[in-house]
């Protein structure tokens, strides 16, 4: 079995020009495949209110649902790090309050990390979790918990001012004592820039090959979800309607009567079974 992947592990891959690899997920199961596939960084994500809860955004997610999700992640005894996300309002109000929540995250999740979004302005609340001993991970360019304020789900720092913002956010991240950052929906020539100018390991999605690392939902990547695929997402395999068919074809072998049959059933002793019917079904 695969040792456990450590900061210091992911520090390296960046020295070494190694990719890091990062993948979402959300529950046991899942995990387990996670984890057996070596990748490096799980993200329990709060992308689960929009893939796993069925919601419009990803502003509703609650502390107690990130840490229910982190629980199962975590039961799996992941051989990933593994990073969960700080929720809408859960650091955003003061450092005390970012602080206690990330230490749920830590403490009751089981997580080795946690993850919030924003640069300058959080600033001061990412070096507070730092500062009481919990791995922090960065979040700039596409914010989703911000997407309102963004004008929507579109790409970041695309004009001069706003893509010198984003460098500015990577540097104050980086100062405030992130371990890694990650960079959503960037052009790929600034998530360039961004990766050779801090010291920390970048991951994007949908910003480019010149990234540390890449992330992707599960879900995405499996082709699971259908409500929008992003430009940036590559589906690997179409699961949607592998499942979709298997269902259909249970459905169909049930109301036949082709399923269960014998080989799924259990059998009994044929005296009890003649002595049950003629006690229980006499004509």
């Amino acid at each position: 079995m695969r040792k456990k992947v450590t900061i210091p592990d992911l520090f390296d891959k960046k020295k070494k020009n190694e990719k890091i690899v990062m993948i979402t997920s959300y529950d046991y199961p899942m995990t387990q495949i996670v984890s057996e596939a070596e990748i490096d960084i799980i993200l329990v994500g709060d992308s689960l209110g929009m893939v796993v809860q069925g919601r419009d955004s990803t502003v509703p997610v609650t502390m107690d649902e990130m840490v229910y999700h982190c629980k199962c992640v975590m039961r799996a005894n992941p051989s990933c790090f593994v990073v969960g996300d700080m929720p809408f309002l859960s650091y955003e109000v003061s450092a005390q309050e970012a602080v206690k929540n990330a230490g749920r995250l830590m403490k009751e999740g089981g997580v080795d990390g946690v993850k919030l979004e924003g640069g300058v302005r959080v600033a001061d609340k990412v070096e507070a979790i730092v500062k009481a001993g919990i791995p922090v991970m960065g979040h700039i360019g596409l914010t989703p918990q911000s997407v309102s304020l963004l004008g929507g789900f579109k790409v970041q720092g695309k004009d001069i001012d706003s893509a010198r913002k984003i460098v500015e956010d990577a540097i104050a991240l980086e100062q405030a004592g992130v371990f890694s950052i990650v960079l959503e929906c960037v052009p790929s020539g600034l998530a360039e820039i961004i990766t050779k100018r801090v010291s920390v390991p970048t991951i994007g999605i949908g910003a480019g090959p010149y990234c540390d690392g890449q992330v992707l939902v599960l879900h995405d990547l499996l082709g699971l979800f259908r409500r929008f695929r992003p430009k940036f997402v590559k589906a690997y395999i179409d699961l949607y309607d592998i499942i979709l068919k298997t269902l259909i074809d249970y459905r169909e072998e049930v109301k036949e009567g082709k399923f269960p049959t014998s080989e799924h059933s259990f059998s009994m002793n044929e005296e009890v079974l003649k002595t049950l019917k003629e006690e229980y079904l006499k004509a």
